[in-house]
């Protein structure tokens, strides 16, 4: 079999998903569809590294057996490992042996319980791979009928997705080819189907910006703490250019941080670390007494979070709450002084997406904005396009936050708080809009520049005078004045058309008089 292009990995996985569509929630199978993706992909794998091995092992002669030995010894140390799952009937009697993986799946496509047999297969290849695959599949029941009918309706979708998926051969294409149709799908989801598949998702242009607004460097150890599918964690690794850094994730919803785990090792991060924990009440990033700390954070956490603990924030034990405690119904806040308490201190980088409420709300929110500003640790605030995200059509903004500008951090002299506005940069599209110049916002940033109706340096005493409250429009002027009129002119043209006119009424008046009439 020939391996798939680029555009054939996405098409075949796209239309894999009108197995579901029209029947089940796109919130609901995209489970089914991405594990799918995940599970032909470690098939294939294995297969190509088993073939490779052979082969080297023929061409140097060896002979059969010793062939078949060698290459179950080589394949002990594969990436992933394919165990040998055995069937048993209720009474615990081997009715057959086979290898755990897609292809065996495949060829009991058929089997009245394909469902059960793909459950059974996947805690197979979970156990064999413990502890890197741990959890990766358990949420995802293939036997569910709530989720996929009943047993005829799920039978005929199965054996539809399997017969999809096969028509695929991905041993040897590149990892990255994969790993962007695993986001591929994730956009499309969340696109096509809005905030219930979206939520986990972060748009690429969107993430890529605000990667490179963090600015991650070699060596940096990266986090985000509302990881969602990992999207914008991979990014940032990305920004840095080569290997040289690792990612740590939090993500609260079990299901999806089983995703964010696929996405991590079909982009080849295995090392990644995701965890399943409550960031706000239980993170579970830590080292010895306190949090760990990181050089660079970024997120797109759920804006305006309800009921995410305020409760528990008076006795938080990371004291991370030293600022004040955010509204029980509001909580951006809560997030962003998460953010800044695992940024290494003195040197840490911070970019998050928040709604703009952030940015003017009273009450508590007022006194933690004042804090961070005469704590000197706000870097940027930009403000970005309405309809960007699938989730929502509110215009949001991007908080650039770093540690090397508070008291013995080496950028501990510079005071202001660059204001850049690109609301109006927008690409207008059918559902969602798009950033028309990315790459104006993170030159602005970098080089800090003034820009008239675009960016603005903002000193403390000015921000002080607006009582901390950071709405742009108070400090990037985008009015545009109308041009001058010549009231002169004007009247010259006026009186122009007049004489135009009196000249055509005596033209008129002698055609008239010629044919008789009366003018």
């Amino acid at each position: 079999m020939t391996p798939a292009r680029p555009e054939d990995v996405r098409n075949v996985v796209w239309s894999a998903c009108d197995t579901f569509r029209g029947t089940v929630e796109a919130g609901q199978y995209k489970e089914y569809v991405l594990a799918f993706l995940f599970l032909k992909y470690i098939n294939d794998l294995w297969k190509a590294h088993a073939a490779e091995h052979r082969r080297d092992l023929e061409t140097r002669g060896a002979d059969a057996e010793t062939i078949e030995l060698r290459v179950a010894r080589y394949m002990e140390r594969e990436r992933f490992k394919l165990p040998t799952y055995t069937l048993r009937d209720k009474d615990g009697q081997v009715i057959e042996s086979f290898p755990a993986s897609f292809d065996s799946l495949y060829a009991r496509r058929t089997a009245d319980n394909i469902g059960e047999l793909i459950n059974e297969v996947l805690e197979a290849i979970e156990a064999a791979n413990d502890p890197k695959l741990k959890g990766v599949f358990r949420n995802i029941d293939f036997n569910s009928e709530s989720n996929l009918g009943q047993t005829k309706d799920r039978n005929r979708r199965l054996k539809t997705l399997l017969e999809d998926f096969a028509a695929l051969e991905l041993g040897d294409v590149a990892e990255d080819v994969i790993g962007d149709a695993y986001i591929f799908l994730i956009e499309r989801f969340a696109a096509d189907a809005g905030k219930k598949a979206g939520e986990f998702f972060t748009p690429r242009q969107v993430s890529t910006l605000l990667a490179r607004l963090a600015g991650p460097e070699p060596g940096d150890e990266i986090c985000d703490p509302a990881c969602g599918s990992g999207s914008l964690l991979l990014r940032a690794g990305e920004e840095v250019g080569g290997d040289n850094y690792r990612l740590y994730g939090q993500e609260s919803n079990g299901q999806t941080r089983a995703l964010a785990r696929m996405n991590m090792f079909l982009h080849g991060q295995d090392g990644a670390d995701i965890r399943w924990c409550d960031t706000l009440n239980g993170p579970t990033l830590i080292e010895g007494d306190h949090l760990k700390r990181f050089d660079v954070v970024v997120a797109n956490p759920p804006f305006s979070l309800k009921k995410w603990g305020a409760e528990n924030a008076e006795s938080d034990k990371y004291r991370r709450f030293v600022r004040g405690v955010p509204p029980e119904g509001k909580g951006d806040y809560a997030f962003i002084l998460h953010m800044l308490a695992i940024a290494r201190p003195g040197e840490g980088r911070v970019a998050v997406i928040a709604p703009h409420g952030v940015l003017f709300r009273g009450g508590a929110e007022g006194r933690i904005r004042e804090s961070i500003v005469r704590d000197n640790l706000l870097d940027a605030v930009v403000g970005l396009p309405a309809q960007l995200f699938p989730t929502t059509g509110i215009p949001v903004c991007i908080l650039v936050f770093d540690r090397a500008r508070e008291s013995g951090g080496r950028r501990d002299h510079e005071r202001d708080v660059l204001f850049i506005d690109a609301s109006r940069d927008v690409e207008p599209g059918k559902k969602q809009n798009r950033l028309r110049d990315e790459a104006r916002v993170v030159e602005t940033y970098r080089e800090r520049r003034v820009i008239e109706r675009y960016s603005h340096r903002a000193e403390l005493a000015e921000m002080e005078k607006n009582g901390f409250n950071l709405n742009i429009p108070r400090y990037v002027d985008t009015f545009e004045p109308e041009p001058e009129i010549n009231l002169q002119a004007v009247q010259d043209e006026i009186r122009e058309l007049e004489r135009q006119i009196a000249e055509n009424r005596e033209r008129m008046n002698v055609y008239l008089r010629e044919l008789g009439v009366d003018a």
